[in-house]
């Protein structure tokens, strides 16, 4: 960043957590310079129009948000506000997602360039290992910072505006690059969500030209409508009909009151064959639904998957997931054991092949292997061409131990192993504590490699038992960053995430699927070591994995989030693949448009 780079420290408190669905109730903007001294700040109430939700949490009644200005009424003051500066928040996708939102449903855009999130931030300065977790009460507490009233937009951001000033002098004396994202790199999805339909009736086919509408058919909208596209929706949902985002060859209808007007629905209507009516006719029509033919039940939440088997693919089959046997399933974490446990050992140079082989030999030694240099690395193992690696200035500066390949057994455990997550090799599988309704978990996935020849994104597939989604918005990417209970992060330029919420997930998915993808040229055996960690909603990490890729993949299974009769299991994947995402979403059964 140069010199003159300024920020805004920003908190929203919500209706919800979901961005499509829930509200903005009150934001705070602490305004701060390079060095992160405040300049000034704001806050708000909002009126969302709607329920406030879980009061007992943010303390905003329905009496205390009356008289306050709707977001259309603040959004020019908060556009001066974040005009020029870098986004901060903790979690701030959660928030700038929130704001991008209400911004966009005024048919504008936040001005913010980029952002910066201070929970990435304090991972990357190694808070992770020395705090219960990094919650912002707890990381202000770390650094000295008040914080008295937690939930309190300005009260929040104060708060964060104390610790972003502590982590900024931290990283700059560290020498750790800030996690900076453009905000173009996650655009959120503004579209109006239609309600999940739960599959009670099977698709009827299309709607025949003055005829009734048939419980279970599959309709879209598209363009403007006099009622607010969510009453539409719900109405359509109530009667018992498919709403979708999308039109595909299973559609019925496309409800659109200009259909001369070229929109990407009204073309791919005409392309299908799918029928066109306008807005009357369909609130017509909602007022004598036919009953539809029942759907099947498919009974999959006490299903045990059987493990994927070992295959190695040809051009154009589906993909598999692991390739070797899993490890015993572990429901608790446990102090490592092993010559080198208690050690978290970054390697530098060589190639690909030989520092993959050295990272497999400290996991199987008890150590674990780290894929970035953050303050919980114990050691450094050198290979040939490491003299050059940039961050090995920072390793003599922080006067960490280092070795050579060779001296890798005799390093020694540490004395007393701090209690670790449970180390996966590829493959490997660990029971998620708690059972199958439980709290949210986040899939990190992060790495080490920048290169201007393409970039990694990370995706996720809702899937069936027969590993297949049951329909487009099942797959979660960057053009379509929720879904069902899963949510995308993105939140430093070598770090993304998966959020998953067990208990929202639709009743038919037994298995999510992460996976990462390269843009441009580039491929993961360039890409290097990409480390896999389950993180509970509270708490430290869980479970990691640490996964190397060969040589010309450019597709990658991370890992599987998938149900054990009433648990949650993870498994550590590592299966790659020389075809694109496009490749692999078709294979999991997603319709990708060319």
């Amino acid at each position: 960043m140069t010199n003159d780079t300024r920020y805004a420290v920003v908190d929203v408190e919500t209706t919800g957590l979901h961005p499509e669905r829930d509200r903005v109730l009150s934001v705070a903007v602490v305004q701060v310079d390079r060095h992160g001294a405040v300049s000034d700040s704001w806050s708000t109430l909002v009126d969302p129009g709607c329920d406030p939700g879980p009061v007992h949490i943010h303390g905003l009644t329905p009496q205390r948000l009356a008289g306050a200005p709707r977001y259309g009424e603040i959004a020019a003051q908060l556009d001066d506000l974040l005009d020029g500066r870098v986004f901060v928040a903790h979690n701030a996708s959660f928030d700038w997602r929130f704001l991008a939102l209400e911004t966009g449903r005024l048919g504008r855009r936040l001005p913010s360039v980029s952002r910066l999130c201070t929970v990435t931030l304090s991972r990357r300065l190694g808070l992770d290992g020395l705090l219960p977790d990094l919650r912002l009460g707890t990381v202000a507490a770390h650094w000295g910072v008040p914080l008295v009233r937690a939930h309190d937009a300005l009260e929040d951001a104060t708060a964060l505006a104390g610790v972003f000033r502590h982590s900024l002098a931290a990283a700059d004396a560290d020498g750790v690059p800030l996690p900076l994202v453009a905000c173009e790199q996650a655009t959120p999805w503004i579209r109006t969500r239609p309600p999940r339909y739960e599959g009670g009736w099977l698709n009827p086919g299309r709607l025949d030209v003055g005829g009734n509408l048939v419980q279970g058919m599959r309709i879209a909208v598209t363009g403007a409508t006099r009622l607010p596209r969510e009453e539409i929706y719900r109405r359509c949902h109530d009667a018992g009909l498919d709403v979708k985002n999308t039109v595909g060859r299973r559609s019925s209808v496309l409800v659109c009151n200009d259909p001369d007007r070229s929109t990407t629905k009204t073309a791919q209507a005409r392309g299908y064959g799918v029928p066109v009516i306008d807005e009357a006719t369909l609130l017509t029509l909602l007022a004598a639904v036919k009953p539809g033919e029942p759907a099947p039940v498919r009974v999959a939440r006490g299903r045990t998957p059987a493990p994927p088997a070992a295959v190695t693919p040809a051009d154009g089959a589906p993909p598999t997931a692991a390739v070797v046997p899993a490890v015993a399933a572990a429901r608790v974490r446990r102090r490592p054991d092993g010559p080198l446990a208690g050690r978290r050992i970054l390697v530098l140079g060589g190639p690909h092949p030989v520092a993959a082989r050295a990272r497999q030999d400290i996991t199987s030694l008890g150590g674990s292997a780290a894929v970035n240099l953050t303050a919980r690395v114990t050691d450094v193992v050198c290979l040939p061409g490491a003299e050059t690696e940039p961050r090995m200035t920072r390793v003599r500066r922080l006067e960490i131990p280092v070795h050579t390949l060779a001296e890798l057994p005799a390093i020694g455990r540490v004395a007393e192993p701090a209690e670790e997550p449970v180390t996966l090799s590829r493959g490997g599988v660990v029971d998620l504590p708690g059972d199958a309704d439980g709290e949210p978990w986040t899939i990190t996935a992060a790495w080490s490699w920048h290169d201007a020849a393409g970039e990694v994104d990370v995706a996720a597939f809702l899937l069936d038992e027969y590993d297949r989604v049951r329909g487009d918005e099942d797959f979660v990417f960057y053009n379509q960053p929720a879904g069902g209970g899963v949510e995308l992060g993105i939140d430093g330029g070598a770090e993304q995430s998966i959020r998953i919420d067990l208990a929202d997930l639709p009743g038919w998915c037994v298995r999510v699927r992460v996976v990462a993808a390269l843009t441009g040229d580039a491929t993961f055996g360039a890409v290097g070591p990409v480390q896999v960690q389950a993180v509970p909603r509270v708490g430290q990490p869980f479970a990691r994995a640490t996964l190397d890729a060969a040589t010309t993949e450019r597709t990658m299974l991370l890992a599987d989030v998938y149900r054990r009769g009433s648990s949650w299991r993870l498994r550590a994947v590592g299966q790659g693949y020389d075809h694109g995402l496009a490749w692999l979403a078709t294979t999991h059964g997603v319709r990708v448009d060319d």
